[in-house]
């Protein structure tokens, strides 16, 4: 009953209906606090998917603890190791680089990408995820020559896992072209775009 209630409330999410989802997250939280105990991973997922209905309103307040929680029961039933963690080490650094507080998403991201390297092997989209989510952090703080080797690692990641022609390699690349045109290197931008529009006009 918890998981269709969720998976309910996650349709209604994305749709912006959130007067419909929370009353439903919060009932499958419950539900799965009281059958499980307050420390399951099912009760994280339930915490997680609360959390981020309320980030998608703006509700960081309410946002902040329930993501904490649920990266402590991880933690604690996974270890501290695991990709679940830092799935949620993501999720937090999120909510923080939303509201532009970098100093806090920064440790979060860094100790994510340790995780999944170790975790995942070098090779992994997983990998090259968490390399994207800590260079979008620096190219917003301009910190262009610490985000490019990091999307460079992405994109070769991207590239040998899904192929030269897949449409993430042609987000990364606009990415990419983006903090060319940031650092002034406007010549190579405009390459790097190009080969992301014929990407995307194949893909049409």
């Amino acid at each position: 009953m918890a998981t269709i209630l969720g998976n309910l409330g996650v349709l209604y999410k994305n749709q912006g209906k959130y007067g419909q989802a929370e009353p439903l997250q919060k009932r499958a939280l419950a539900i799965r606090e009281k059958a499980l105990g307050p420390d399951h991973l099912e009760v994280a997922t339930s915490l997680t998917n609360l959390a981020e209905l309320y980030r998608a309103q703006g509700k960081y307040d309410q946002a902040e603890p329930l993501y904490k929680r649920a990266l402590a029961i991880r933690e604690q039933a996974l270890g501290l190791d695991h990709p679940d963690v830092a799935m949620s080490l993501n999720n937090l650094a999120l909510l923080y680089y939303t509201q532009d507080k970098y100093a806090q998403a920064e440790p979060l991201l860094k100790r994510a990408l340790t995780i999944m390297e170790k975790a995942r092997g070098h090779d992994h989209p997983d990998l090259a995820t968490s390399l994207k989510n800590l260079a979008a952090l620096y190219y917003r703080e301009r910190r262009y020559d610490q985000a490019e080797p990091l999307l460079k690692r992405a994109l070769a990641i991207w590239e040998k896992v899904l192929g030269p022609d897949h449409p993430s390699v042609a987000t990364v690349l606009e990415n990419y072209a983006d903090l060319l045109t940031a650092s002034g290197r406007q010549s190579e931008a405009d390459k790097v775009l190009e080969r992301a529009r014929m990407i995307r006009k194949a893909k049409q």
